[in-house]
């Protein structure tokens, strides 16, 4: 489900035109303040492709903090992290897959000493749609020419980098794709 938001992860049912979907990411630094990010595309069309952050929907009864540590494990296999603050929350929609999908996200921030993925609990569209992971400096991110969701993340990532947390969660402009 990803474009303007998620690419495929969590519950691929709720969402779309059932109304707005819960979906927890994760921006997720190193050590040397890289950025994880996702290469998603159309399962169908590997050329419309585009990055985004790990994440997805909220399952069940779980928080959104439970499922952001849940898609990070599931997308990257990653699960030692120090998860932080919400960093940011943005609506959008986005065509995926055959679909619109109607996203409410909320952006953690995580830090982790280990940047070896290997995907453990892909969704058969998510292996349809991710083609990697790959970790981008704030430098890389600006000068990408690759489409990149949300696309203020340089922006952003620099802000976060130079000032730190914001105090509370910022609210992001809604990106409808």
């Amino acid at each position: 489900m990803s474009r303007g938001a998620e690419a495929p992860g969590g519950s691929e049912t709720s969402g779309g035109s059932g109304g707005l979907r819960k979906v927890a990411r994760v921006v997720l630094l190193d050590p040397g303040n890289r950025i994880l990010l996702l290469h998603g595309h159309e399962p169908d069309d590997p050329a419309d492709d585009w990055w985004f952050t790990p994440g997805g929907g909220v399952e069940g009864d779980e928080t959104r903090e439970e499922a952001a540590r849940r898609e990070l494990a599931e997308e990257t296999g990653i699960t030692e992290i120090d998860l932080g603050p919400v960093l940011w929350r943005r609506r959008c929609s986005f065509p995926f897959a055959g679909r619109r999908w109607d996203q409410d996200e909320w952006y953690y921030l995580a830090r982790t000493t280990r940047t070896e993925t290997a995907p453990t609990a892909l969704t058969e569209l998510e292996r349809r749609s991710v083609a990697g992971a790959r970790w981008w400096t704030c430098g890389e991110l600006a000068r990408a020419r690759e489409t990149v969701y949300p696309t203020r993340l340089a922006e952003l990532l620099r802000t976060l980098l130079d000032e730190g947390p914001p105090a509370g969660p910022v609210t992001l402009d809604t990106e409808i794709v």
